[in-house]
């Protein structure tokens, strides 16, 4: 557990610093850019990512269930996992394209009345997706490396730092033209692709072998179906994921622009889930190792640990959140459209804290045996989200989605739960769950009525400061996280405290 805690901790804080690199980008989106505009950002990254849950045909899945076995059996020479994983992808986008090419009529129909700059960018959306695809595939299978600090920084900081050097050009009033951004901005994710295999290339890590060797002629029979019920799972899960926005931008009358104000929400949501990237890459091929070997204690000690640090980080990150919305967006002097993204964000925040709070169920199943579960759990997600989503964005506008998706992700979490308890007696909860959630909530108790009528930028920090002293001291004497009290010690080392 103690390598998933230290590069958990570094990705961490990579992912944080990424974080806080995009709220700077997030700000300059805002005030540079038109809301119809950074709504159609915010569609590309939407679509781009279901293109590429579309064209990974489950090689990602594929790589982590089974690196183990050809990393064990077989030599760097003779491994052709990453080889068939790439051309398993490169004709998944091969079919992604054709699928665009025929539904693009459909497309138009949907989204030409409310969002018709993003018909007009139609095309543009899939260079975006492949260099997405492409930098996922190298991604998984530089975790199972152990590399997961590197391809966080990539992904959290570097792809972050390019549309940071985009917009600040905006500023500058060197790049005026807002066509050239949204093309420019669609091949973003090449670049770090690039970055990474280069990487990995100098490290003699990067082969790609096409003879398919003995390990894959003896498992093939077993893998097809399982990589593909995953693929279907994931793929199901993440359309159930990012379509809220469009079902938004094609319901809403100035559907960029509320597309705009639910990303803004969402994306500060996103906050919460920063420990979960990293945890879910450093905990990837411990858990993979642990299913081969049935070693399910470490199964479960893993399960436990990262449930109750999740819920830790991410009641913490919420209720600050909260607690500042409203001040941060006049104190930053955003356009008062954004005003609106506080309430969508209570609801996108609550579902990031249950999903943090029941602990990588999804990564424990994915690993398994019982990988057809994702899939039918999937069906359910996706048959439940996508009429809700459309309803309730019907009734109640932008924050309808984000209701929809406190539902029937909850549900969604809260049947993997009983899954995994009544199949393996695992158990992610336990009193510790109850402290937690009940600390945060007196420590919100005591800060709200004290600073609720303080605004600016300085009460925001004192605000922030007074909570997470009281929340931070609550974690610690009631000893809530193997983990934090670890990681406590080694910071009072290092101050000589």
């Amino acid at each position: 557990m103690s390598t998933i805690r230290r590069q958990s901790i570094i990705s961490s804080g990579i992912v944080y610093l990424g974080f806080a690199l995009g709220a700077l980008n997030t700000f300059l989106y805002a005030r540079g850019l038109k809301p119809d505009q950074y709504g159609l950002v915010t569609l590309f990254q939407g679509i781009g990512t279901i293109i590429y849950y579309f064209a990974n045909l489950g090689m990602p899945t594929y790589i982590v269930k089974f690196f183990p076995y050809y990393s064990d059996h077989l030599s760097v020479r003779e491994n052709d996992m990453l080889g068939l994983s790439m051309l398993n992808t490169i004709a998944g986008f091969v079919l992604a394209i054709i699928a665009g090419i025929l539904l693009k009529p459909v497309f138009v129909g949907i989204y030409k009345t409310n969002s018709s700059e993003l018909v007009h960018y139609y095309y543009w959306i899939f260079p975006f997706g492949l260099g997405l695809t492409l930098y996922s595939l190298l991604e998984s299978y530089a975790w199972q490396l152990k590399e997961s600090v590197l391809t966080n920084f990539l992904r959290e900081i570097q792809f972050r730092l390019v549309a940071s050097v985009m917009l600040v050009l905006v500023f500058a009033s060197v790049l005026t033209n807002f066509d050239v951004f949204i093309k420019i901005y669609a091949f973003s994710y090449f670049f770090i692709a690039l970055v990474l295999a280069l990487i990995l290339v100098r490290n003699g890590q990067l082969r790609f072998v096409f003879k398919p060797s003995r390990v894959t002629r003896r498992l093939f029979r077993k893998l097809v179906p399982m990589v593909l019920f995953a693929w279907g799972g994931l793929l199901l899960f993440n359309v159930s994921t990012y379509f809220a926005p469009l079902v938004i931008a094609a319901t809403v009358p100035g559907g960029l622009t509320y597309a705009a104000v639910f990303n803004l929400a969402l994306y500060i949501a996103s906050l919460i889930q920063a420990p979960q990237r990293a945890i879910n890459a450093a905990a990837s091929g411990p858990l993979s190792q642990a299913w081969k070997k049935k070693d399910y204690g470490r199964i479960q000690r893993i399960y436990s640990r990262s449930a109750i640090n999740q819920l830790i980080f991410s009641l913490a990150i919420f209720t600050l959140i909260w607690l500042n919305f409203t001040d941060g967006v006049l104190t930053f002097h955003l356009p008062t459209t954004y005003l609106a993204a506080r309430t969508v964000f209570l609801f996108i925040g609550l579902n990031r804290v249950v999903d943090m709070g029941t602990g990588l169920n999804t990564q424990i199943i994915g690993a398994s045996i019982y990988w057809r579960f994702d899939f039918v759990t999937g069906m359910i997600l996706l048959g439940l989200t996508l009429p809700l989503n459309y309803l309730l964005a019907l009734r109640l506008g932008a924050v309808g989605p984000a209701i929809a998706d406190l539902i029937t992700f909850s549900l969604y979490n809260f049947i993997r739960w009983v899954f995994l308890y009544r199949k393996f007696k695992m158990q992610p909860f336990d009193k510790r769950t109850v402290y937690a959630i009940v600390l945060a909530i007196a420590c919100y108790a005591v800060v709200h009525p004290i600073f609720v009528q303080y605004h600016g930028f300085v009460w925001i920090v004192l605000r922030s400061a007074t909570y997470v002293l009281l929340y931070g001291a609550g974690v610690l004497l009631l000893r809530l996280s193997e983990d934090v009290l670890p990681v406590w010690n080694t910071v009072k080392k290092r101050l000589r405290l």
